[in-house]
């Protein structure tokens, strides 16, 4: 049966020595795997296609095994991304995270577009570490691991200064923060940025510029917490971590 979707690729996988298997998040269809023939081929109809973050719209023959992508138009190829090896990086890196945490054929069509979304400001020149933390809070809803970002974990006090426990996952208060010896002691913007990026609607995102030591807390904390709770591990995150090292040190220069 031919079907239809709106699609990101998120990977790509050489299969022989012609053929491609590309992993999808499409809008209709959650994340689909299908086979590309002959795409490896400079001249083959699909090899414009079969590329990572290549958006578009793909017709495949979904059958019992694996399905067999019969043509692909793209709509948007991000070569700006493509072409510059940090936003590259940081691109892969939100790709492997959402392949991770979804389902093979799961429909989320607000997922598909968070995702395009930020490849699309990220295409635009915005802070690709900026928009990567902003996807990483958002999908921890996904992965089922909210912390708590509206209150005090422990005694439910809004107002104060307040830390971030991953032991008791969420925000600690001034009175709390006692509790785990461990807490992030960060900055109250930062603790604003959790809480704005968490609920917001994309739509709604202008182009923010943060100072690299904010950047570091809102990495410190995101990861550790998804180090504890998800155990999940990136292959993208290693060269990922090593940029964001090398930038520290360069932004540290006189």
């Amino acid at each position: 049966m031919l079907e239809k979707a709106e699609g990101i690729v998120l990977r790509t996988i050489a299969y022989g020595e012609n053929n491609v298997i590309l992993r999808i998040y499409t809008r209709e269809a959650g994340k689909i795997s299908v086979m590309a023939r002959g795409a490896k081929k400079p001249k083959n109809k699909l090899s414009a296609a079969a590329q990572p973050f290549v958006y578009g719209m793909f017709l495949y023959y979904k059958g019992s095994g694996m399905s067999t992508l019969s043509q692909g138009d793209n709509i948007d190829s991000f070569r700006i991304i493509r072409d510059d090896i940090v936003k590259t990086a940081y691109a892969s890196y939100m790709s492997e995270l959402l392949d991770k945490l979804t389902d093979e054929k799961e429909r989320n069509p607000y997922l598909f577009e968070l995702f395009l979304q930020l490849l699309q400001k990220m295409n635009e020149d915005d802070d690709p570490e900026v928009l990567t933390r902003i996807f990483e809070t958002k999908m921890m809803q996904q992965a089922g691991i909210t912390p708590e970002l509206n209150q005090c974990v422990r005694c439910k006090r809004k107002e104060g200064t307040f830390s971030f426990s991953v032991k008791e996952a969420g925000f600690l208060c001034h009175h709390c923060k006692g509790i785990d010896e461990y807490r992030f002691d960060i900055h109250q913007k930062t603790v604003q940025l959790l809480r704005t990026f968490f609920y917001m609607d994309m739509k709604r995102l202008g182009n923010v510029a943060l100072k690299q030591s904010t950047k570091t807390e809102l990495r410190q904390v995101l990861q550790t917490y998804y180090d504890e709770y998800t155990g999940i591990f990136l292959k993208s995150r290693r060269f990922l971590e090593q940029m964001e090292n090398w930038s520290m040190k360069t932004d540290d220069k006189p």
